[in-house]
């Protein structure tokens, strides 16, 4: 048992515009890395068509080693447009602020790309937008992690105006070789082997009140996300996958607590999950192996900021949990993936 498979998890093609002339541009054929990684050009034709996650995030980094691109993700969310995003645009831009344009855009993402998850944070004078993607075993990240953060900047952009620049830009996987082409896209220089990946926003500047588009068009485009929501079911080992990503780092990720969140009680979550063929500490297990995979593979964070990032209290018990679940201490294993 353990995680439900996310090779089902779907995304919309149009998160693959411009991807043929990136790739044709860089002196390479599109469709030979498509089919490579298991996707026909074709599907590209029609951006509400939708396709594997998992052979997005494959074709993804194929891509940046193929062309030798570090920046490739970069490169993809630049020739990107605000529409798209599909209806959800039209729904955005009638939004009176930025800020609520952010809400709206969380509570129709899943529409969209059912492996991101998008948390909006109040800090004070600040707002943190955190990206999380849903973990797939085996895969790396950066290169699907840059695309959804720079995208991100670009909705921003559009909303509150093209020259906007977020206070920081925030990845937990480790800097590539040269900073220039990140510094040029975001406006300033992003950290790296951090504790979460998004944007750092002055609240200010999304609390700016702005010009609707066409508020009928906007109102029908709604309606028709509302109803699709209302089609797009959703089981409890999904629902639960985004909420231990979203309380891990806090150390607060409980069978009660996550309950909780879900409005019901520990039982009825435990009954649900069986139902499912699951059990909400292997669905817990099997999510803290795939981000402990990802964060050593991809991240040079300490020991103590990988354990605080998958829940654990102290170094010790994670590396304990670690032993158990590898069969070998988290140096050993460090030293031989190197």
């Amino acid at each position: 048992m353990g995680m439900p498979s996310s090779n089902s998890s779907l995304i919309r093609s149009g998160s693959l515009s411009g991807y043929a002339d990136l790739v044709r541009s860089l002196g390479h054929d599109p469709a030979v890395l498509l089919r490579a990684a298991g996707l026909s050009a074709r599907l590209l034709d029609n951006p509400e068509t939708r396709i594997s996650i998992h052979n997005v995030r494959e074709l993804l980094e194929a891509s940046a080693r193929a062309t030798d691109v570090e920046d490739f993700a970069l490169r993809l969310a630049a020739r990107r447009s605000f529409s798209n995003l599909g209806p959800i645009s039209l729904v955005l831009k009638d939004e009176a602020t930025p800020r609520q344009a952010l809400d709206t855009l969380c509570r129709y993402l899943k529409l969209i790309n059912s492996g991101m998850l998008v948390r909006i944070e109040d800090a004070g004078a600040n707002v943190l937008v955190r990206q999380e993607l849903m973990p797939i075993a085996g895969l790396a990240t950066r290169q699907s992690m840059e695309l959804a953060v720079g995208t991100m900047l670009c909705i921003l952009r559009e909303l509150i105006g093209p020259q906007w620049r977020p206070l920081q830009v925030s990845f937990v996987h480790s800097a590539p070789q040269s900073m220039a082409a990140h510094r040029a896209f975001f406006g300033v220089v992003p950290l790296f082997d951090q504790t979460f990946n998004g944007l750092v926003c002055p609240l200010a500047d999304l609390q700016l009140l702005r010009m609707s588009g066409s508020t009928g068009v906007a109102r029908f485009a709604r309606n028709y996300l509302d109803a699709a929501l209302g089609r797009h079911a959703e089981g409890m080992s999904a629902a639960c996958t985004e909420l231990i990503l979203a309380l891990l780092p806090g150390g607060r990720c409980t069978a009660q607590q996550v309950a909780r969140h879900l409005g019901i009680d520990r039982r009825t979550l435990h009954r649900h999950l069986s139902a499912e063929g699951q059990s909400f500490s292997e669905l817990l297990d099997g999510i803290r192996t795939e981000l402990a995979l990802r964060h050593l593979q991809e991240s040079r964070q300490p020991l103590g900021e990988v354990a605080g990032l998958l829940g654990f209290s102290t170094s010790s018990s994670f590396s304990h949990w670690f032993r158990a679940r590898f069969g070998t201490s988290v140096s050993d294993w460090r030293r031989q993936r190197a």
